[in-house]
């Protein structure tokens, strides 16, 4: 084979054959895509929709690229078409033959007009390359916003569906906007959802991520950010109706324990008072705290609470509920707190004449109960306990000095002999 011109050597028969065989499978596999490329749903889609921002403009220029695609491909095809005529002249190539066909086929002989005026010559294999390129680039686009479309805007309806249904229930229970928060926040995400799904119909590629080291057509993943944050705030509103679905189902049940509560704490409120009066009478020289009278505004509050009841304003209702549960547990501790501090005193002279009376029968048992000190001042120590008022001090003083006696007599000579085991 003789060098020709800047094609290189002329082919043979043999390399013409092969060439022109793998040229036309890439012209099968280039049309097949071309031909998906325009059944495409996603490149129909963008076709018949009203784009906007950066899809808009990125698919100007892809539409641009796909019909300088086309342009290219039926460059391609007839130069192919062109190299299989000759070919096809004689079964056996002469040598000018074989020399067309090889500036054909290695050589830039395929001419095709480029963007606005100018025109490009091409190799055979760099158009078959300008090719891939520019499809690849326009698939990229395509799949990008198909893949935006099938994921959010079905996704966005179904919480839109949602959040319909959660604002229909809201309202029944009295969560609307101006009146509860989460009224509020179901107006803010009714008006998100509604922009957003414009936005990702008009403009899908502003909600891909591209998938970063990629670059096959596609890679990448639609951006929910924005829906799943307000997903997040629906659950939160829903949670919170739940709680007031909650009230409305246990108002009446809760309302009564609340009574019976501040009822209970009124009692013992009550009682402290008696009491305070019974120790001021029966004991001397002791401080008796004061007892203060039930919080009217419990009372204020539970009425309000019964309202909200009645005219189904669970919205209300729940806060105050849980308020006044704590509180009026609070007045109970505190209704109880005060019965115990005002009745300390008759505890201790419970105590004293329990002690008393122990050591009484202590001495009873080892045969002292006729000793006459040990009965002085036992008689003694149970006027001042038996006595109003009593003073406590000084009671307290007499049943030592009866607890110090007994206990030298138990335990001085003539004992008896079990009285180690008494003196625990």
């Amino acid at each position: 084979m003789g060098v020709t011109d800047p094609a290189g050597p002329v082919m043979d028969r043999d390399e013409v054959d092969r060439a022109l065989a793998r040229l036309g499978q890439e012209h099968e596999a280039i049309e097949t895509s071309l031909l998906a490329l325009q059944d495409h749903a996603g490149r129909r889609l963008l076709e018949g929709a009203e784009l906007t921002g950066l899809t808009k403009e990125r698919w100007q220029a892809a539409e641009a690229r796909i019909t300088l695609l086309w342009g290219y491909f039926d460059a391609y095809a007839d130069a192919l078409r062109a190299a299989r005529e000759i070919r096809a002249r004689r079964r056996w190539s002469s040598r000018e033959d074989l020399v067309e066909l090889t500036e054909r086929l290695r050589g830039a002989s395929v001419t095709v007009a480029g963007d606005g005026t100018l025109s490009e010559t091409f190799t055979l294999s760099s158009l078959v390359d300008r090719m891939n390129e520019l499809y690849a680039t326009s698939l990229d686009m395509v799949v990008a916003a198909d893949a935006v479309w099938s994921a959010l805007p079905a996704r966005i309806d179904l919480l839109a569906a949602e959040l319909q249904r959660t604002r229909r229930l809201a309202h029944s229970v009295g969560v609307r906007p101006g009146e509860h928060p989460s009224g509020d926040d179901l107006e803010r995400i009714t008006r998100t959802l509604t922009k957003l799904r414009e936005d990702v119909v008009s403009d899908p590629l502003a909600f891909w991520v591209p998938a970063e080291g990629s670059s096959a057509p596609g890679g990448g993943r639609p951006d929910t950010t924005v829906y799943d944050r307000e997903a997040r705030a629906l659950e939160d509103v829903r949670r919170e109706i739940d709680a007031v679905l909650t009230v409305r189902q246990d108002a009446e049940a809760r309302l009564i324990r609340l009574r019976d509560v501040l009822s209970r704490a009124d009692r013992t409120l009550a009682e402290a008072r008696t009491a305070r009066g019974e120790v001021l009478a029966k004991i001397a020289a002791t401080e008796v705290p004061v007892v203060s009278g039930p919080p009217t505004v419990l009372q204020e509050q539970l009425a309000t609470a019964a309202e909200y009841r009645r005219q189904a304003q669970w919205h209300r209702l729940s806060p105050l509920l849980e308020s006044l549960e704590q509180k009026a547990e609070d007045e109970l501790l505190r209704a109880r707190e005060s019965l115990s501090a005002v009745t300390a005193p008759l505890a201790v002279r419970a105590e004293l004449r329990g002690r008393l009376d122990a050591y009484r029968a202590k001495v009873a048992r080892h045969g002292l109960a006729e000793d006459p000190f040990l009965i002085e001042r036992y008689d003694a120590a149970r006027r001042m306990l038996w006595s109003a008022p009593c003073d406590l001090r000084v009671a307290e003083q007499a049943v030592l000095r009866y607890q110090r006696l007994a206990t030298e007599l138990l335990g001085g000579p003539g004992a008896p002999e079990d009285r180690k085991g008494d003196q625990s």
